[in-house]
């Protein structure tokens, strides 16, 4: 199985670069790496990395695939790149895509098949279902607080989320 991958070196000697999806190139430095990858399904991936982030590479690495499974980008049982591939196209350590790919997997978010690669959770995985839990209560914890600020009833409330 084949990946194709982009690779961009944005900088802000070449602000007109097109990624086929808007990217907001003011937050990009020298040093920003784009990667935009088409996936199994032929969807897009995106990753962004940053050398004058606070964050590790491998963090942003975990943080940006986490985000795009949890927002079903990247669908259950769909292949990533392989460790060294993700590594060459980023111009990175293999080291440093391992350790985001071991976390990715501690977490619950990937597994490993012996001689196939890394893969997306099932969604009904019990750590993804704890994370997007997690997102349900925080964005209802949001509503509650506006509803208040809107001096709104229980009753409109609960009418509201039904």
């Amino acid at each position: 199985m084949k990946f194709y991958i982009r690779l961009y070196f944005i900088s802000r000697f070449s602000p007109n670069v097109d990624c086929g999806d808007p990217l907001d190139k003011t937050a990009l430095s020298d040093y920003t790496v784009y990667v935009y990858r088409n996936t199994v399904r032929g969807d897009c991936m995106h990753i962004v990395i940053s050398n004058t982030s606070d964050l590790p590479i491998y963090v942003q690495i975990k943080e940006q695939v986490k985000e795009q499974i949890l927002s079903g980008e990247l669908e259950e049982d769909e292949m990533l790149p392989s460790l060294r591939q993700l590594a060459k196209d980023l111009k990175i350590s293999v080291l440093t895509t391992t350790r985001a790919y071991n976390e990715l997997e501690e977490e619950g978010f990937i597994t490993s098949r012996q001689g196939k690669g890394f893969f997306v959770m099932s969604s009904s995985s019990n750590l993804i279902r704890e994370q997007l839990i997690q997102e349900v209560e925080k964005n209802l914890n949001s509503a509650i607080l506006a509803a208040e600020r809107a001096s709104m009833t229980d009753e409109e409330l609960i009418k509201l989320l039904r």
